[in-house]
């Protein structure tokens, strides 16, 4: 794998040869194929924007600026590409009949497939059945060599090689004390947590994680992120955080992007490889992803950003997305994971925090989430939400599961606000459940 580091000041470069070379579209064409190459990418995604969003600033970014910042934040950071095989590819081939006209109810109002995409600040949205394209829509100049950024939906795809790491026995267990991998903790308040506790955000280690305020632990992430050594930078930030008062691993459920960076670390000091490079060897290429991805890194080549990072395209998101429905198998039906590890990862902890009104067993597994029915939800809504999990990241970005519907969901947005309002979030729920009811014909 090629690990290619892209400092700030190259991609100021690249923005202003951009705008430069903007007065010849053929030579705009040549640099940014140049750039590209350089990232480690045979070809360009397109669009491929000359201004960019700077990085450092992506929570204040506006809607325009995060469409922009968003299709391109795997030239914003150092960069680890993971390789498609151009000879292998899974086809997606096209659902006999497309998608049924989708109708569902909300707050006493009906809507349709056209208000989600409103509502939901849409800028991709695909929907498979049975491995099939059932719908398959861009919006605001996106396309389908678009190489959209995960957010924390990275999240839920780290928590999976980590399944295929303990098949491979990489990874004893999940209740694996985290020092036995990362020695570099010990005598810091990670000290006493397990690999299990980091997976569900459960680590009793304080962490403020606040999309709003800049003086959040998150918002200082995202600047070390941006900075001319995030490695080191990170680092001294998730070392320097202190337990909660009286509460151990296991017992109090808050959601921690700095935890979930130590389940890469973990992941890549058990397998000796960074977490593209699992992702390319283990999943990528053996499935037969159709595009390169690139995962941002802090180090490339030695150490990636697993509590988010992830670019693909948006029919690579959903063969990931159609991978994890089945199982964790291969299309020559080889089984990546082990037998139970789906149902471990969607068992939801019953840690002080996770468990709400809507969610009474729990919201949180493995790093992905449970939506709860909202109150008043119909039967059919509500086994809906009973086997259907969900990789979310902030300002909706989605991967919705329902191995039992053979429904797989990817959604691409702008959010105004990082979380999305609560109507937001229930009427994620509501059109996934309205689309396998149009899809089962019901």
């Amino acid at each position: 794998m090629r690990a290619i580091l892209i400092p700030t000041t190259l991609s100021l470069a690249w923005t202003l040869a951009a705008g430069a070379a903007s007065a010849d579209p053929g030579a705009a064409a040549a640099a940014d194929l140049a750039q590209c190459r350089q990232i480690g990418l045979q070809r360009c995604p397109v669009p491929f924007d000359a201004v960019l969003p700077p990085a450092r600033d992506m929570l204040t970014w506006s809607q325009d600026e995060r469409v922009v910042g968003f299709r391109n934040t795997y030239r914003q950071y150092r960069a680890d590409v993971f390789h498609a095989d151009p000879g292998h590819v899974y086809p997606l081939p096209a659902a006999a009949g497309g998608l049924p006209p989708v109708h569902y109810s909300m707050q006493g109002k009906q809507f349709a497939l056209e208000d989600y995409l409103e509502h939901q600040n849409i800028t991709g949205l695909l929907i498979l059945h049975d491995g099939h394209v059932a719908y398959e829509h861009y919006a605001r100049g996106n396309t389908d060599s678009t190489l959209w950024t995960s957010r924390s939906v990275a999240k839920s795809i780290v928590s999976t090689l980590v399944g295929i790491a303990i098949k491979e026995g990489h990874i004893k267990s999940v209740d694996d004390d985290i020092t036995l991998y990362l020695p570099e903790l010990q005598h810091t308040a990670w000290q006493g947590v397990s690999l299990r506790n980091l997976l569900q955000h459960s680590s009793g280690v304080a962490w403020y994680e606040n999309y709003a305020d800049p003086k959040s632990d998150f918002a200082a992430l995202t600047r070390c992120e941006a900075g001319p050594d995030p490695y080191d930078c990170v680092l001294k930030l998730v070392r320097s955080v202190r337990r909660k008062p009286g509460v151990r691993p296991g017992e109090v459920w808050s959601y921690n992007t700095g935890g979930a960076w130590l389940v890469g670390r973990v992941l890549e000091a058990a397998t000796g490889t960074t977490v593209a490079h699992y992702l390319e060897t283990r999943v990528w290429q053996p499935f037969g992803m159709e595009s390169d991805g690139v995962w941002e890194a802090l180090v490339p080549g030695k150490v990636d950003m697993g509590g988010h990072g992830f670019n693909a395209t948006l029919r690579d998101w959903g063969r990931f997305g159609w991978f994890v429905a089945q199982g964790g198998r291969l299309p020559n039906g080889q089984s990546l994971l082990p037998a139970d590890w789906i149902t471990q990862a969607t068992t939801w902890t019953r840690a002080r925090g996770s468990v709400t009104a809507t969610s009474p067993q729990g919201q949180y597994g493995y790093q992905w989430w449970h939506l709860g029915a909202p109150s008043g939800s119909s039967a059919g809504v509500q086994a809906t939400a009973e086997h259907t999990f969900w990789g979310e990241g902030i300002y909706g970005q989605v991967l919705g599961i329902n191995p039992t519907a053979r429904l797989v969901m990817v959604q691409w947005s702008t959010y105004k606000e990082a979380d999305g309002t609560p109507a937001q979030g229930d009427e994620q729920l509501l059109f996934f459940h309205a689309v396998e009811a149009a899809l089962h014909g019901r």
